[in-house]
């Protein structure tokens, strides 16, 4: 089995419903849960917020936080998770934010990622060095982590 199938499992014996709010990733997340057959039984709502505008208007993320912090950042990430839990009828959320590459700076390198998971206990973040190993690479890791997170995080229920 796969871990999005582990994810989807426990999650349907513990009836809890999950949300993603993904930037860098685009979505792979919300596509890892769905490849997975019958897994909308606890998969609800996929949230794409590549921008700050969409971060702002779709998940509730402060302007005020973007500015202070910038996107890539674990404030961000997690008011992305507790704006996902807030707009959408789950009870775990996991949010991700980085700069994938090309690019970033002596600040933000390439490869940051910045990640957010929340439910009725709160939210935690962290942040992963994935280097700058390229685009599709970084992603696909910012991925498999997130999934690590959730399947973490059900664990712990």
């Amino acid at each position: 089995m796969s871990i999005a199938s582990d994810i989807l499992e426990l999650a349907k014996k513990r009836k809890i419903m999950i949300a993603t709010a993904e930037s860098c990733t685009g979505g792979m997340v919300a596509a890892a849960l769905t490849d997975v057959p019958g897994s909308s039984a606890v998969m609800e709502r996929g949230f794409v917020t590549y921008t700050n505008t969409a971060k702002t208007e779709m998940l509730g993320v402060s302007p005020a936080t973007l500015e202070a912090h910038g996107a890539v950042s674990e404030e961000v990430a997690a008011e992305m998770a507790t704006g996902a839990l807030a707009h959408a009828p789950v009870q775990l959320a996991v949010a991700i934010t980085g700069i994938a590459g090309p690019g970033g700076s002596e600040f933000k390198p390439e490869g940051r990622v910045c990640f957010g998971i929340a439910d009725a206990r709160g939210a935690h973040t962290q942040t992963v060095e994935f280097g700058a190993v390229g685009r599709d690479v970084v992603r696909a890791r910012a991925r498999d982590h997130a999934l690590g997170l959730l399947l973490d995080r059900l664990a712990q229920t």
